[in-house]
């Protein structure tokens, strides 16, 4: 039993690295504290509760959960300090000795936060020196192994933006060489649809129009339930209310050729959208990495999304400088990419993680080289974007609009996703979460948006 009164009137301050699912589980975090009475710390405000969600997919990301640790810590002094994610599950004997830290969660421990948080407060509470852990180790709540790392922690959640975060999937059986992600969440496992349909509807009666779809390895969705990922889209695509649907990423030999057709021609809500891993387009590297799927196969996934939709955006995984990527490996990669009809390119050199196979493999680039490697495949990337963009300069679109400060632009994304921006002087409080048809213009200032203006303003 969660005694909630010992919270009433606390604030919390969180802070969150890496993917779109940990974003959506930090926002379920916040929602379960808030109906325990704890409140948002505002800025500058000092919080009774700091909460970091962290990720551990490179070493960069690793040392700036450290920082993040370090800075709430001081920012938010006496503040009980949770740490929870894939830093903390594959490194907690680290974060526990980190100076103000309380407790740390590990991936199965992190459904039932709440009860760990408030068992932890007790013990706090009735500490002689009744402050923070400043001189003593934190507390860790957490599973070793990957066997037993089981729980579901459900996610549906806003955030700070207008769309709906739903997490459909957690964990990855796939163990490719250079990845600690199913060391960090376990094995794949999922809710029934049933359960999924519901939280949409919940998502839409709380005002919802839109919702991406969270998770590791999205299309393994089924492990637990014998269920199948296009059976939960087309479940979702009957939820009234929802208007559209993102999926957010998609494995290319999980992508079948059903579910492109049932998104291109019997979808009422999935919008022409994918993100679609390559990580290398090198045949002897993604071997090396034990990928599921050649670049062959990649190549046959984009031309099929695109003769069936022939707008559609596509995102794509790619990383540089992993070992065995020789120069000849890496221009297989360029020259593939730089053939296919992709749209923009999520670029991440290599990094090195304790533990994987990857380590054994001998060839090691540079990091001069890894940067070259980057800016090159980061110059392709605009070129295509912007590209993409100009060829739909002068149609129509529909555009879910997204709230902004008082006297800025206002921004959203059409069904396509291409970002838009509205001029402060046609934007207005009431375009918020609103579907509105717009004209696409030119190129704003940044160029990273096109500037729009309004065709019909009546909402939808």
């Amino acid at each position: 039993m969660i005694d909630s009164s010992a919270f009433q009137g606390k604030s919390a301050a969180y802070f969150t690295l890496g993917c779109k699912l940990n974003f959506s589980e930090t926002s379920t975090f916040g929602t379960m504290l808030r109906e325990m009475g704890v409140h948002t710390a505002a800025k500058g405000e000092q919080a009774d509760i700091c909460l970091i969600n962290t990720c551990s997919v490179t070493e960069v990301a690793s040392r700036k959960c450290r920082q993040a640790i370090h800075r709430l810590v001081r920012q938010h002094p006496g503040a009980f300090v949770v740490v929870t994610g894939c830093y903390a599950q594959l490194e907690a004997d680290e974060v526990r000795g980190i100076e103000g830290v309380d407790l740390v969660l590990g991936s199965n421990e992190k459904a039932t936060l709440i009860q760990f948080l408030s068992e932890a407060w007790s013990q706090r509470a009735n500490h002689p020196a009744g402050t923070s852990n400043n001189n003593k180790e934190a507390l860790v709540v957490r599973q070793t192994h990957v066997k037993d790392i089981k729980s579901f922690a459900p996610s549906c959640s806003r955030g700070n933006r207008t769309r709906y975060f739903l997490k459909v999937q957690d964990g990855c059986d796939y163990f490719c060489t250079y990845c600690t992600i199913p060391f960090a969440r376990g094995f794949s496992r999922n809710p029934t649809i049933d359960s999924l349909v519901e939280q949409a509807r919940q998502a839409a009666a709380d005002g919802s129009k839109e919702i991406v779809l969270t998770g590791v390895n999205i299309g393994d969705f089924g492990k637990t339930t014998g269920e199948q990922f296009i059976d939960l889209v087309k479940a979702l695509d009957g939820v009234e209310g929802i208007c559209r649907y993102r999926i957010s990423s998609l494995e290319p030999d999980l992508l079948t050729d059903d579910l492109i057709d049932y998104c291109a021609n019997h979808s009422r809500a999935f919008m022409p959208h994918f993100h679609i891993p390559l990580q290398s387009g090198s045949d002897t590297v993604l071997r090396l990495m034990h990928r599921h799927y050649d670049s062959q196969l990649f190549a046959e996934k984009i031309l099929k999304v695109k003769q069936l939709m022939p707008d559609a955006f596509i995102g794509v995984d790619v990383m540089v400088g992993c070992r065995g990527e020789t120069p000849e490996c890496f221009e297989e990669t360029r020259q593939l990419l730089e053939s296919l009809p992709v749209t923009q390119l999520h670029v991440f050199p290599y990094s090195e993680r304790p533990g994987t196979a990857a380590l054994k493999i001998p060839y090691i680039v540079t990091a001069q080289d890894k940067r070259h490697r980057s800016k090159v495949l980061l110059e392709l990337s605009e070129q295509k974007t912007h590209d993409f963009y100009a060829a739909h300069i002068g149609q129509e679109a529909e555009v879910l609009f997204e709230k902004a400060p008082r006297g800025k632009a206002m921004h959203g994304f059409t069904r396509n996703y291409i970002r838009v921006e509205l001029p402060p002087a046609e934007a207005c409080p009431d375009y918020d979460n609103q579907l509105l048809r717009v004209r696409l213009g030119e190129f704003n200032a940044s160029r990273d948006a096109l500037k729009v203006s309004i065709v019909n303003d009546n909402p939808q």
